[in-house]
């Protein structure tokens, strides 16, 4: 808060809460008052999240359904814990003899976040103009070379919820997950230069290398949720799996609520 406190016409500093001016007009004044501030940041190197500056944003609102307040640059949001949106495909295989077996990806080498983990086979945040299914397809193609007949097979497995805190900041998630069979020839291929490679697993080796320090921590909740759902974790393998399950899904969405309530901005709608 003490950097922020630098831009008195931008950020209100409360004891427990960080507010923007309110005599801001619109979505687009904010926006640009906020960018300001955060590229000059970048560029005194202030905050070591603004390292991952990626020129793509995210919106900020209140709640999922609520009118977006501004945009920020995807790398900011964790520093005033903004709630993120993402998409994440489980691509799968029903083989003969091993049974049920995950494709996973390991993440280029120069990526931003998360260099050389590997990841679930396809993911990505929600940017500004992209919806959630959009996105999906939209991933698939640029990661995995998904073609349309099989993108088409693209089912809805609910979401994951999670709050993950780090050196970077505060980082409460929510990630919409889809699940996507594949035929057993098919192979993804990269075409963003974003993935290393891609690997496929039998659940029980897939759920090791989760559970290893190889793995991108923030995409395993995706994959054991996956598991979960295919009878590979239970109450009968696992002794804490009511625990487990609860992990999986925080009430992020009622406990913003609920801070809001509790402490509102002085006009309603500002309020970081």
């Amino acid at each position: 808060m003490l950097e922020l406190s630098r831009y008195p016409d931008v950020f209100h500093i409360q004891p427990d809460s960080v507010e923007l001016n309110p005599a801001f007009r619109d979505y687009d004044e904010r926006s640009s008052k906020v960018e300001a501030v955060l590229k000059e940041c970048r560029s005194n190197n202030v905050f070591v999240a603004l390292k991952g500056w990626r020129e793509e944003c995210f919106e900020v609102r209140s709640a999922f359904s609520s009118h977006s307040l501004l945009k920020m640059d995807r790398s900011a949001t964790c520093l005033f814990g903004i709630c993120n949106y993402g998409v994440d495909i489980n691509g799968y295989v029903m083989d003969s003899e091993k049974g049920l077996c995950i494709w996973l990806q390991q993440r280029s080498a120069t990526k931003q976040t998360w260099p050389g983990k590997w990841d679930n086979m396809v993911g990505g945040g929600l940017s500004v103009g992209y919806g959630i299914l959009e996105t999906a397809i939209k991933e698939a193609a640029e990661e995995a070379s998904i073609p349309a007949d099989l993108i088409a097979k693209l089912r809805s497995a609910g979401c994951v919820s999670f709050f993950f805190e780090s050196e970077r900041g505060l980082f409460p998630n929510t990630e919409f997950v889809f699940d996507l069979e594949l035929p057993a020839d098919f192979v993804p291929s990269n075409s963003d230069g974003e993935v290393e490679t891609f690997e496929l697993l039998p659940a029980k080796e897939a759920l090791e290398k989760v559970f290893s320090s190889e793995f991108k921590t923030t995409s395993c909740p995706v994959v054991i949720d996956f598991l979960i759902r295919h009878g590979l974790i239970s109450p009968e393998t696992e002794p804490n799996f009511p625990q487990l399950v609860e992990l999986l899904h925080v009430p992020l969405q009622s406990l913003y609520r609920y801070h809001q309530k509790q402490a509102p901005s002085e006009n309603g709608q500002n309020s970081l």
